[in-house]
């Protein structure tokens, strides 16, 4: 007879129970509405620059298509001032293979403009497509940088995780002093629907929306890394300096900073992709547990 009697005594009344309960759970659905919002930015932002860092890939490769136009049109020039230096008159098998070639290497509709010019409309595009790559390069190295600090700092922190414990403890306690109050003959339907919505914390799984902000955060991270070098070498394949180099070591240079910078606009395309995809799974681990936090709110209000 002793021993029920301690054991009852230990137990809550059903009212300071229900306070206690609503003290702990209020305020978790506030903050991981912070969180999904966080991550529908971030999502958003590290979107930006998938798509920037697609236009820098896409931009390069015309870029490159464009050089290659150029190679061949200077090698044109070269071979048609060799003949015009030449003593004697071409054969009409050279005039031919030069006609191929030159069909072969510029744009039909400007038949009418020089080789020369030609090549300096080949170089003026050249030269704009390179200043576009290294700025959407820059651009989805910016998104990555700010995809990358977001994601590091979107988690669930110790504080949520301790009061979403601490919210369990209540409703356990809550379990407690229902028995008691329905030993007493009391009403126990509301706190009943407290315990069945703030008890399905106990199912949440908190470590996914962390491990995805891992992943958004190491991916934004690695996106931002190769983004910056990235700009820095496509700036430096379309300064001044290396596209007037005319020597042979000079356009291997210029070529080989060229698919450097095409490379890395993949990569950081392919980085940020994955942050994408990274924040958008983090929303729905969010949401989740978002879900079992407004059923707590709605019951407790």
């Amino acid at each position: 007879m002793i021993f029920p009697f301690m054991a009852m005594a230990n137990v809550q009344s059903l009212d300071d129970a229900l306070r206690a309960t609503y003290t702990a759970c209020v305020g978790i659905d506030d903050e991981l509405s912070d969180l999904k919002k966080m991550a529908g930015i971030n999502t958003a932002i590290t979107a930006v620059g998938t798509v920037a860092g697609a236009g820098a890939t896409v931009t390069g490769f015309v870029k490159q298509s464009r050089d290659k136009q150029a190679e061949e049109l200077e090698k044109l020039i070269k071979e048609l001032s060799e003949i015009e230096d030449n003593k004697t008159s071409p054969t009409s098998e050279q005039i031919a293979q030069f006609e191929r070639e030159f069909n072969e290497s510029y744009d039909k509709n400007l038949s009418s403009i020089t080789l020369t010019e030609q090549l300096e409309q080949l170089n003026a595009k050249s030269k704009k497509l390179g200043n576009w790559r290294t700025g959407l390069m820059a651009g989805s190295t910016a998104t990555n940088v700010a995809g990358a600090i977001i994601a590091g700092t979107n988690k669930v922190d110790e504080d949520l995780n301790t009061q979403i414990k601490n919210c369990l403890v209540a409703v356990g306690d809550l379990r407690g002093a229902m028995m008691q109050a329905r030993m007493n003959g009391q009403d126990i339907s509301e706190a009943q629907s407290i315990v069945d919505a703030c008890g399905e914390y106990e199912f949440a799984d908190l470590s996914k929306i962390n491990k995805r902000a891992t992943g958004a955060a190491i991916s934004a991270g690695v996106g931002a890394t190769t983004g910056l070098v990235g700009t820095i070498t496509s700036a430096s394949a379309n300064s001044d300096n290396v596209r007037g180099d005319n020597t042979d070591a000079g356009k291997k240079k210029e070529k080989n900073l060229n698919v450097a910078s095409n490379i890395l606009a993949g990569t950081t395309t392919a980085a940020s992709a994955t942050a994408t995809v990274f924040n958008a799974t983090q929303i729905k681990a969010i949401k989740q547990v978002a879900e079992i936090a407004q059923k707590c709110t709605g019951v407790l209000k």
